[in-house]
């Protein structure tokens, strides 16, 4: 079975040195990186982790930069990435869809060997009319290409961490609506909307092209959430991801050990899944 972890982030050797010199500007960033225990790794430190905790390929992505010059830089070490370790990383494009050119960014990468857009974030907001116009032209792009986009979701109820936006299910359900041919993953469990599939009418038609990874998983829900997935949202629509360095696969592997998921399900979430929608073999 292939181990794919769907969820990390890396950084050039520059900032994860000198992270305070990318706050200016950045306020989102230095809310979720200040704290010198909140690791930033490169990819020669990816994939290290990975030799040590048995993953086979990683998909990686950096940081939704306000700075051009901020997102461009983090993208050219994704691809450098992604040409180095061509067997054991996957890229995503990652930036601010309201940055000039934004589309432009994406092009470049897709171009340059990405797989697709992502982890797309709004930490301000929630998914405002004017967010879903910024969203179009990236989501057409990807659309055309039948490549995933990857999109920062949380659940609206219980604790506040960093990070956490005020993103509401309603909102996360109309920006689905609005791109409804687009191959869409929804990191964090999808702030728990794949529940409403057990509806009735109109809601499985809708997230039809909609995955959910599992990214932070341990820190927000008890091992429960793996069957439970797995039986409302299908284990074929579930993408093992860890959102490395934030947590490491081992503490994943232990939970979905305890979860009582099935042999099956677990390949599928795994690994079978991302290899699929990822066009691995």
């Amino acid at each position: 079975m292939m181990i794919i972890d769907a969820h990390t982030h890396i950084f050039p050797e520059s900032i994860c040195g000198e992270r305070e010199a990318f706050f200016e500007g950045e306020p989102e960033f230095k809310l979720l990186y200040e704290s010198p225990k909140a690791r930033l790794v490169d990819a020669d430190q990816l994939v290290a982790e990975m030799d040590a905790q048995g993953v086979d390929v990683s998909v990686t992505f950096g940081f939704p930069w306000h700075h051009s010059d901020y997102f461009k830089k983090n993208n050219d070490h994704v691809m450098e990435a992604v040409s180095r370790y061509p067997d054991r990383i996957k890229g995503l494009c990652c930036l601010d869809v309201f940055a000039d050119k934004a589309a432009n960014e994406v092009e470049r990468c897709l171009e340059g060997g990405l797989s697709g857009v992502g982890e797309l974030a709004f930490y301000q907001g929630g998914f405002e009319p004017d967010t879903l116009k910024r969203l179009d032209p990236v989501m057409a792009i990807c659309r055309e290409r039948k490549l995933p986009v990857m999109i920062h979701t949380n659940e609206p109820i219980g604790h506040v961490y960093p990070g956490k936006t005020p993103n509401t299910l309603a909102q996360i359900y109309a920006m689905i609506q609005r791109f409804p041919e687009n191959k869409i993953i929804l990191a964090h469990w999808g702030g728990g909307i794949f529940f409403y599939l057990l509806m009735k009418k109109e809601v499985g038609e809708t997230l039809a092209n909609v995955y959910y990874d599992t990214a932070a998983s341990p820190f927000l829900y008890t091992p429960r959430i793996y069957p439970v997935a797995a039986s409302v949202a299908g284990a074929e629509k579930i993408l093992w991801g860890t959102d490395y360095p934030l947590l490491k696969p081992d503490r994943y592997f232990r939970e979905i050990e305890a979860s009582g998921l099935g042999e099956a399900e677990k390949r599928r979430m795994l690994g079978d899944t991302a290899a699929r929608l990822f066009g691995l073999s």
